[in-house]
């Protein structure tokens, strides 16, 4: 049952869809016996940060991977960009992920290719979504200029610290000029003041170039700075929804778990 936390206003109406990015309904995915998504239901808004916290196994992996096509949900609605996702087939699922940005826990940079090497790798990906580039030089460069990094463009990933390596991974999810980015622990691993720079990053790209961000995070001081709307994933439902100074305030046992250190 959806505990009455769920009922947190904000100051977006969550029952107007024409505005919403992304658009989740009753969605539901099992593993046997392992009901992981039990009526999962999710909006991100037109330039939204929205931070999604879950316990590990709660399924926020799940969702994403059926938010972008790569897993099948038992059923449900997922609609993207007006677009519903489970009856896409492959060439329209690619056409759409042009549209989304990932920066990957952990960076997931390519070690065997420079930086450069590494954002042009979804330029190639994707060739229609810029048309015919006979110079990725002036893309490479802006991508990077953005995160403070021009100078990295000839260097291999094992030359970079932990740091620079997520702030050239956001580069490459932003060079496509995505509408939707998702953040899967923007933070994880790294140090306090360099968690600071990347969560800086993120908001500095949001107001470029206008992005919706859903961001996945077990940071609660990343969640606290950088949204503003969060879903609490509980049992396989949005158990919660508000802002953080909504939440953190809540007396809903569920609910303090997530804040309590």
């Amino acid at each position: 049952m959806i505990t009455q936390e769920k009922q947190i206003g904000t100051q977006i109406d969550q029952n107007d869809s024409s505005n919403a990015i992304i658009d989740i309904k009753d969605l539901r995915k099992s593993f046997g016996d392992n009901h992981v998504l039990n009526g999962f239901n999710m909006k991100l808004f037109k330039g939204e940060n929205l931070v999604v916290m879950g316990k590990s196994g709660s399924g926020k992996s799940v969702m994403i991977k059926c938010l972008v096509g790569l897993m099948k949900p038992d059923s449900g609605q997922i609609r993207v960009m007006g677009k519903d996702i489970i009856e896409l087939d492959q060439e329209e699922l690619d056409t759409l992920r042009a549209d989304i940005g990932f920066l990957f826990q952990g960076s997931a940079l390519y070690d065997s290719m420079t930086v450069r090497e590494n954002l042009e790798f979804p330029m190639r990906r994707h060739k229609d979504k810029l048309g015919e580039i006979s110079d990725t030089t002036p893309y490479v460069l802006e991508a990077l200029e953005s995160v403070g990094l021009e100078h990295t463009m000839d260097l291999m990933p094992e030359e970079l610290s932990g740091g620079m390596k997520r702030r050239v991974a956001l580069a490459r999810a932003i060079i496509l000029r995505p509408k939707i980015i998702f953040y899967d622990e923007p933070t994880s691993g790294l140090d306090p003041i360099t968690s600071k720079e990347i969560i800086g990053l993120m908001r500095n790209i949001q107001k470029k170039y206008g992005t919706s961000s859903l961001i996945i995070t077990h940071d609660v001081d990343c969640a606290r700075v950088i949204s503003e709307r969060m879903i609490l994933l509980v049992d396989g439902i949005n158990y919660a929804e508000g802002t953080f100074e909504e939440l953190i305030k809540s007396e809903d046992s569920k609910v303090q778990a997530f804040f309590k250190k």
